[in-house]
């Protein structure tokens, strides 16, 4: 028998020398999970059950919502606002249809989507089922409006970005213009015509302006994820003419309009501007005793001309009510305007008048264009100033301040501006410091 034995073991010996070694690991696994299954109690079908029981205990409500429709499931499209695009045709490049433009413009604020400006941008978000669930308008880097479909309706949110803001510094000497000054110290055209209207009411930049006079601005630049916007207001200001300097600052008051006044809070804006063009030429200046062109005889020419190309827009250099409006022979196309009690403004050959006779005006709207009717030689605009009835010199008149701080805004005011002058102040004694050094330099 034991030899009979032995003979058996050696055969299943063989055998199992002959069976790969991984399929002798598997067959013991599946041989232990069967034994287990025999000899142990079978709890699988306890706890299965104690699962199944606490699953049905378990309210629904509190169990994670699968979202239908979830942002991350859209896809995005987005069309650029072209010169003669409407939105219908933005809608039918985005491959949405006339119903959609509908659903969406009907909404509260829908009737703002009409109104759209080449340059801006929109970005249309669709489901899979290719229904529209948002529009975003783009307005700009810091503006956009968004539009989401919620219970069968578009509703409008409109998130703003602010850009961080840094200070910009540029200074310059004028050798022949404020333009070309300012384009050589780098300032954006922006900042130089904004110069020029801050300093406007006391300076005539055509004729006042010498050789020598300077200048310096502290202004903002804003910037958005990196990328530099448009350039922001000048904070603060000063312009040396002809040895004379005058300081401007940027102040915005409670109500939040914002306006430049001077370290004493005189305001500098005057009620009315130096003249009613942005382009010209004087032709002929204010004289008791000039030769008039036509009749050929010594007569008072009580204002001045300004020569300008025929259609040039004319302001109204201060806030009044319009007392004349109409034609003669002689003055052609005019206008007069009466400012409170004491000024009168005269506007003369005009081309064209955009005003009527009652209205009343802001300082700066235009009253007409430049034109040559009525007893006229050419194309310019005839204007006069008068001061309670009495002809003055329109480039020489005082001209009255506007509104300025007083009371208890002054606190505030002196409190508000003492940091920018003086970061404008140390901004120039660098620069001074600076042009010392180098020019000491020079002399060695």
């Amino acid at each position: 028998m034991p030899k009979q034995m032995n003979k058996t073991a050696t055969y299943v010996f063989q055998v199992f020398e002959e069976i790969p070694k991984r399929s002798i690991f598997v067959a013991l696994g599946l041989a232990i999970v069967v034994l287990t299954s025999l000899f142990l109690p079978n709890k699988s079908k306890n706890y299965q059950s104690k699962l199944l029981a606490e699953e049905i205990v378990v309210p629904i409500a509190s169990r994670p919502l699968e979202l239908a429709d979830p942002i991350k499931s859209l896809s995005w499209h987005s069309e650029k606002v072209g010169n003669g695009d409407n939105l219908s045709m933005i809608f039918q490049r985005a491959n949405l249809s006339a119903k959609d433009v509908y659903k969406v413009t009907s909404s509260p604020d829908g009737e703002t989507l009409k109104n759209l400006y080449p340059g801006e941008s929109l970005r249309f978000a669709v489901n899979k089922n290719g229904a529209l669930k948002q529009v975003h308008r783009i307005k700009s880097k810091l503006e956009t409006h968004v539009f989401s479909l919620s219970d069968q309706k578009y509703t409008m949110d409109i998130r703003l970005r602010k850009p961080e803001i840094v200070t910009g510094y540029r200074e310059g000497v004028i050798q022949d213009s404020l333009y070309l000054a300012g384009k050589k110290a780098n300032l954006p055209d922006k900042l130089i015509m904004e110069l020029a209207n801050i300093f406007g009411w006391d300076i005539d930049f055509v004729f006042d302006i010498r050789p020598g006079d300077s200048f310096s601005v502290l202004f903002e630049d804003r910037f958005i994820d990196g990328e530099k916007l448009l350039e922001g207001n000048i904070i603060a200001a000063s312009f040396t003419n002809r040895t004379k300097t005058y300081q401007a600052v940027r102040y915005t008051d409670k109500s939040g309009q914002s306006s430049y006044f001077t370290p004493e809070g005189l305001s500098m804006r005057k009620a009315f501007l130096r003249t009613p063009l942005d382009i010209f030429r004087i032709s002929s200046g204010f004289n008791l005793r000039r030769k008039h062109p036509i009749h050929k005889k010594i007569k008072a020419h009580r204002g001045v001309d300004y020569a300008a190309p025929k259609g040039t827009p004319v302001y109204a250099t201060g806030a009044g009510k319009i007392v004349e409006s109409g034609y003669n022979k002689y003055n052609g196309n005019f206008v007069f305007i009466q400012h409170g009690q004491r000024y009168t403004t005269k506007y003369l050959h005009l081309d064209s008048r955009k005003v009527r006779k009652g209205q009343t005006v802001k300082q700066r709207q235009v009253i007409g264009s430049v034109g040559s009717t009525g007893y006229s030689t050419g194309s310019h605009l005839h204007y006069e100033f008068l001061v309670n009835g009495v002809h003055r010199n329109p480039r020489t008149v005082e001209l009255p301040q506007a509104k300025p701080i007083s009371g208890n805004a002054k606190i505030n005011f002196k409190k508000a501006i003492k940091p920018m002058l003086a970061e404008l102040a140390k901004y120039r004694t660098k620069t001074q410091l600076a042009s010392l050094q180098i020019d000491n330099a020079n002399a060695l």
